[in-house]
C-alpha cells in the first residue's frame, strides 16, 4: 500500500475533530458542525473548482459528522468523482464515504459502478483491492449484478497478485451470502478449488472461506476439494513451527488456516479413497498427540490456537464417526478438561462430549466420566457450564445409570438457576418415560418433580403421566395412593391438584377399601385445595367430583351439596357455571346404567409420539434433542404402552365416547387441549398438524391468495404450505371482534433466521379493520412450531382482505412471501332464527334494486345436500328450515356485526340438478354488503 505523504495529513480535519472534542456541551457540538456543514456547502456550490486535497478534506469532514450521529444529505457526488482520482489517499476516503453513506438505491449507483469497473480493469493491485473491498461492503443486490461475474475471473487469472486474489476471494464470498442466485461459479469451479493449492497462504486462507460456503450449498460440484484439503492440512501438521514463519502464531503453525481446512472437510462423508483417508486419519492422530506434549509456551495464545485446532478436529472425528480408535482418543482428551481451570475448555469439553455420548463407539468411555460431570452440575460457578453438564447427563444417560442421572438431576433442580429449569424438567420427564423399567419408580419420579419445581412442569409432562397410568392397569393403584399422599402436603402445587384429580376420579375406587382414604376423604381432600387453584383446574376438579358420583354413590349427596351451591351455580365464570349446573342435572336425573356408561372409564389411548418429546426438540442451543434422538427415543420409550399426545382432557374425563371436536363438546373440556380423537402426524412430518379439518395445501407463488376462497365457510385449516414452511389458521368472531392464531411451522431441519411477519390493510381498509398482532418470535427453530395470535375489530363494512407479509433468511437466503388473510364481512355475521312468515315480510321490505344482488352461475362443485348446508353453515348465518316454500331451496338469515352498525342479510339459494345451475340472491340493508356477499359464496357452490 502507498506510503501517506506528509501533504495528507489534512490539518483542517484534525482542528474540526480537535474543536469538537473540546465543545463543553452538545448544543455547542451542534452549532459547531452547522457551522462547519453551511462552509462546507458553500465550499462545493462555489464558483472556484476545489482541487483533489480539498475535496478529501471536506468529505472526511462530512463522514466524521455522519459518524457522530448526524445526517448528511449532500457531498455524494464530491465523493463519487474523488473515485477517478489517480490519488490512493483521496480514491481511498472516497470509496469509504460510499461505503458508510450510499445506499443501493441511490442515483448515483450507476457512476460508482463505472469508477469500480475502471479500477477492476486498471490492473493497478492498490485500486483494485479498493474497488474490491467497496463491493463487499455494500453488498448489495445491485454490486452482485453488476461484478459477480468478473470478480471470479479476477479471482483465478494467472496474473492476478496475491494480495488482489485475497481480496476478491472475500468480495465473492460476500456477495454469495447476500445473492447466492447471482453468484454461479460454473465454468470458475475447478479453479476456485485449486485455489486449495496456491503457494501464498493468505490466498488459500481467504479461498478455504469461499469454498467452505460454496461447499455447503453446492456439496457435489466442490467435492473434489477433500483431497486438496486433506493434502494441505497434512502438509501445515506435520511441519515445524519455522517451517511457516510468517503464518506461525504463538509457535503454533497456521492456526486459522488448520482449523479452516478442518471445518471444510466437515462438509463430506469420511474420504472413500484408502489413501486419502489414511493421510487423513494420520494428521488427525497427529493433532491428538500434540495436544499431549507439553506447551512451548505458557502464553494463553498458545494454548487456544493450539486448543482450538483440537477441538475442530475432534468436531470433524465425531462427524466421521467411523472410527472407533480416533472416537475413544477424543473423549479421553476432553476427559482431560474437564477439570481444567479455564472455564472456556471445561465447557467446550462437555458440549463436545454430548455429541460424542450418541456415538455407539464412544458411548461408554462417555460414561466413565459421570462423577466428574455430576459434580461440575453441583459445583460450577458458570450458569452455562452447568446447562452443559446437565445436556451431558441427559445424552450420556441409558438403562444402566437411568436411575443415578434421575435423581442427581432432581437434587438439582431444587437448586438449579431459573432459566434453565423448565429444559431440566422436561428432560427428567422423558428419561424416567423413556428408561422406566418399574412403573411405580416413573410415577413416583415425576410427581416428585412437580414436588420440586411445579411451576416449570408444562401441560405436556402431567399430560403424559396421565396417559401412561391410564395405559398401565398394574401402576394404576399405586398411582392413585401416591397421588393421593401427595396431596395431603400443606401446600401443594396446582400440577400436583390436576393429577390428582384426573387419576384419583379414574382410580380413587382401588385405593377406598382402606378407610384412611376412604371415599369421603379422598373428596374432602381434593375439594381443600378447590378454593386455591385457577379456573381451568376448578373445572377438572368438577368433573372429578362427578366421577366420584358415579364410582361412590355414597358420596352424591356431599357432591350435590357442593355443585347446589351459589359459588358454583351463581359462578362468574360461565365455564364453571355451566359444569356445575349440568354435572347437578346429570346426577340428579340419570339413571345409575345411564350415569355409569356416561361416566365410564377413560379408555387407553392411542399410541402416539411423546408431546414431551416434540416439546424438547424446539428448546435452543446444543441441549436440544436432535431428530435422530427423538426417534430412538420412540422406539426405546414404546414399552410404556401408549404415548398418546392427547391432554388430559377433563371434558375427555366426563364423557369418554367424544370421538370428533364440536362446539358442545368443547363445554366440557378445556379449550387449550386436543381434542381426543386427533389423528396421530403422518410420520413424514416433523410437524404436528392441529388442524383436522385440512388437507395439504398445494404450494404457491410469493404473492399467494390461493387459500384465501376456501376460508370463507370455515375458521380452521392449512393456509399455505410449500416445502419450507407450512401456515396453520384457527379462528373464532364474536359480534364485530374476531381473534385469529396463526401457526408458522418450519418444514425443515434448519433454522429459520430473522424471521418477521407484518399485517397490513391496504386502502381503504385501515379505515374499515382494525388488526392488532403480537410480535412473533425472530428465530424459528427446525421443525418447530410457532404462534401469532391477531386481534381484529370490523369497524363497518369491507370488501378487501388484510395481508400477510412473511420473510425469513433459510440458509442464507432471503424468503418472503405474502398471502391474503381469510379475514371476509360475514365471519362477522350472528345468526338470525326467523319465521317462514317473518322471513318473507322481511325479503320484501327490502326490495329496493340496490339493496338485491342476483348471480345464476353454474355449479362448479357435486351438488350434495349435505355439503351444501355444511357451506352454508359455515357461513356464519342461521340456515332456516322449513320456510321457503320449495323443499329444494336453502334460505339464511343472519345480522353483519359492526361497530358503527347493523346490517341485516337474507340469503336464498335455488339449486337445479338437471341444469346444474344455482341461482343465488343476496338482500342486505346495505348495498355494498349485498354485492361483496354475493361475490364470495358464488365461488363457494
Amino acid at each position: 500500500m502507498p506510503a501517506v505523504s506528509k501533504g495528507d495529513g489534512m490539518r483542517g480535519l484534525a482542528v474540526f475533530i480537535s474543536d469538537i472534542r473540546n465543545c463543553k456541551s452538545k448544543e455547542a457540538e451542534i452549532k459547531r458542525i452547522n457551522k462547519e456543514l453551511a462552509n462546507i456547502r458553500s465550499k462545493f456550490k462555489g464558483d472556484k473548482a476545489l482541487d483533489g486535497y480539498s475535496k478529501k478534506k471536506y468529505v472526511c469532514k462530512l463522514l466524521f459528522i455522519f459518524l457522530l450521529g448526524h445526517d448528511i444529505d449532500f457531498g455524494h457526488m464530491e465523493a463519487v468523482n474523488l473515485l477517478s482520482s489517480n490519488k490512493y489517499t483521496e480514491k481511498q476516503i472516497g470509496y469509504l464515504f460510499i461505503s458508510v453513506l450510499v445506499n443501493s438505491n441511490s442515483e448515483l449507483i450507476r457512476l460508482i459502478n463505472n469508477a469500480i469497473k475502471n479500477d477492476l480493469s486498471s490492473r493497478n493491485p492498490t485500486f483494485m483491492c479498493l474497488a474490491l473491498h467497496c463491493i463487499a461492503n455494500v453488498g448489495s443486490r445491485e454490486m452482485a449484478e453488476a461484478f459477480a461475474s468478473e470478480i471470479p475471473r479476477i479471482l483465478v487469472a494467472g496474473d492476478t497478485m496475491d494480495s488482489v486474489k485475497q481480496s476478491a476471494a472475500l468480495c465473492l464470498l460476500r456477495l454469495y451470502k447476500t445473492s447466492p442466485d447471482l453468484v454461479l461459479m460454473g465454468e470458475w469451479t475447478s479453479r476456485v478449488v485449486h485455489l486449495l493449492n496456491d503457494q501464498h497462504m493468505g490466498v488459500v486462507t481467504a479461498a478455504i472461506s469461499l469454498i467452505t460456503c460454496l461447499s455447503q450449498k453446492n456439496p457435489d460440484e466442490f467435492k473434489t476439494c477433500v483431497s486438496l484439503a486433506v493434502s494441505r492440512l497434512s502438509r501445515i501438521v506435520s511441519s515445524a513451527s519455522t517451517d511457516l514463519q510468517d503464518y506461525t502464531y504463538y509457535f503454533v503453525p497456521a492456526p486459522w488456516l488448520s482449523c479452516k481446512l478442518l471445518r471444510l472437510l466437515q462438509c463430506y462423508p469420511p474420504p472413500e479413497d484408502g489413501a486419502v483417508k489414511g493421510r487423513l486419519v494420520e494428521c488427525l492422530e497427529t493433532i491428538l498427540n500434540k495436544a499431549q506434549e507439553p506447551p512451548k509456551s505458557k502464553k494463553v495464545q498458545h494454548s487456544n490456537a493450539k486448543n482450538a485446532i483440537l477441538f475442530e478436529a475432534i468436531s470433524l472425528i465425531i462427524h466421521y464417526d467411523s472410527e472407533p480408535n480416533l472416537l475413544v482418543r477424543a473423549c479421553n482428551q476432553l476427559g482431560q478438561f474437564l477439570q481444567h481451570r479455564e472455564t472456556n475448555l471445561r465447557y467446550l469439553a462437555l458440549e463436545s462430549m454430548c455429541t460424542l455420548a450418541s456415538s455407539e463407539f464412544s458411548h461408554e468411555a462417555v460414561k466413565t466420566h459421570i462423577e466428574t460431570v455430576i459434580n461440575a452440575l453441583k459445583t460450577e460457578r458458570d450458569v452455562s457450564v452447568r446447562q452443559r453438564a446437565a445436556d451431558l447427563l441427559y445424552a450420556m444417560c441409558d438403562r444402566s445409570n437411568a436411575k443415578q442421572i434421575v435423581a442427581e438431576m432432581l437434587s438439582y433442580l431444587e437448586t438449579a438457576d431459573y432459566s434453565i429449569r423448565e429444559e431440566m424438567v422436561l428432560k427428567v420427564a422423558i428419561l424416567a418415560e423413556k428408561y422406566a423399567v418399574d412403573y411405580s419408580w416413573y410415577v413416583d419420579t415425576i410427581l416428585n418433580l412437580i414436588r420440586i419445581a411445579g411451576d416449570y412442569v408444562s401441560e405436556e409432562v402431567w399430560y403424559r403421566v396421565i396417559q401412561i397410568v391410564i395405559n398401565r392397569d398394574d401402576v394404576q393403584g399405586y398411582a392413585a395412593k401416591t397421588v393421593f399422599e401427595a396431596l395431603q402436603a400443606p401446600a401443594c402445587h396446582e400440577n400436583m391438584v390436576k393429577v390428582g384429580g384426573y387419576i384419583l376420579g379414574e382410580f380413587g375406587n382401588l385405593i377406598a377399601g382402606d378407610p384412611r382414604s376412604s371415599p369421603l376423604v379422598q373428596f374432602n381432600l381434593l375439594h381443600s385445595k378447590f378454593h386455591l387453584c385457577s379456573v381451568p383446574t376448578r373445572a377438572l376438579l368438577l368433573s372429578a367430583y362427578i366421577k366420584f358420583i358415579n364410582l361412590f354413590p355414597e358420596t352424591k349427596a356431599t357432591i350435590q351439596e357442593v355443585l347446589r351451591s351459589d359459588s358454583q351455580i351463581r359462578n362468574s365464570d360461565v365455564e364453571l357455571q355451566q359444569r356445575a349446573v349440568e354435572y347437578l342435572k346429570l346426577s340428579s336425573i340419570a339413571s345409575t346404567d345411564v350415569l355409569a356408561t356416561v361416566l365410564e372409564e377413560m379408555p387407553p389411548f392411542p399410541e402416539r409420539e411423546s408431546s414431551i418429546l416434540a416439546k424438547l426438540k424446539k428448546k435452543k442451543g446444543p441441549g436440544a434433542v436432535s431428530v435422530a434422538e427423538l426417534e430412538e427415543g420412540k422406539r426405546e420409550g414404546g414399552e410404556l404402552n401408549g404415548g398418546a399426545d392427547r391432554g388430559a382432557d377433563t371434558g375427555a374425563m366426563a364423557t369418554s365416547n367424544a370421538s370428533t371436536p364440536s362446539p358442545s363438546a368443547d363445554l366440557l373440556g378445556l379449550r387449550s387441549v386436543a381434542p381426543v380423537g386427533s389423528a396421530a402426524p403422518s410420520t413424514g412430518s416433523l410437524l404436528v398438524d392441529v388442524f383436522s379439518e385440512a388437507g395439504p395445501a398445494a404450494p404457491s407463488a410469493a404473492v399467494n391468495d390461493d387459500g384465501f376462497l376456501r376460508f370463507v365457510c370455515k375458521n380452521n385449516g392449512v393456509l399455505f404450505e410449500n416445502q419450507l414452511l407450512q401456515i396453520g389458521i384457527k379462528s373464532e368472531y364474536r359480534q364485530n371482534l374476531g381473534r385469529m392464531y396463526l401457526f408458522y411451522g418450519n418444514k425443515t431441519s434448519v433454522q429459520f433466521a430473522s424471521f418477521t411477519t407484518t399485517v397490513s390493510c391496504p386502502g381503504e381498509l385501515q379505515s374499515h379493520l382494525n388488526v392488532q398482532t403480537k410480535p412473533v418470535e425472530p428465530l424459528v427453530e427446525g421443525g418447530a412450531q410457532v404462534q401469532q395470535v391477531l386481534n381484529i375489530e370490523c369497524l363497518t363494512d369491507f370488501c378487501d382482505a388484510p395481508l400477510l407479509n412473511i420473510k425469513f433468511r433459510y440458509g442464507g437466503a432471503l424468503q418472503n412471501l405474502t398471502l391474503k388473510l381469510p379475514v371476509t364481512i360475514n365471519k362477522f355475521f350472528q345468526p338470525t332464527e326467523m319465521t317462514s312468515h317473518d322471513f318473507f315480510q322481511r325479503w320484501k321490505q327490502l326490495s329496493q334494486p340496490q339493496q338485491e344482488a342476483q348471480k345464476i352461475f353454474k355449479a362448479s362443485h357435486g351438488m350434495d345436500t349435505e355439503v351444501l348446508k355444511a357451506k352454508l353453515l359455515g357461513l356464519g348465518s342461521a340456515l332456516l328450515d322449513n320456510v321457503d316454500p320449495n323443499p329444494e331451496n336453502y334460505v339464511c338469515a343472519g345480522v353483519i356485526q359492526t361497530k358503527g352498525q347493523q346490517v341485516g342479510c337474507l340469503l336464498r339459494l335455488e339449486p337445479n340438478a338437471q341444469a346444474q345451475m344455482y341461482r343465488l340472491t343476496l338482500r342486505c340493508s346495505k348495498e355494498s354488503v349485498s354485492r361483496r356477499l354475493c361475490e364470495l359464496l358464488a365461488e363457494q357452490f
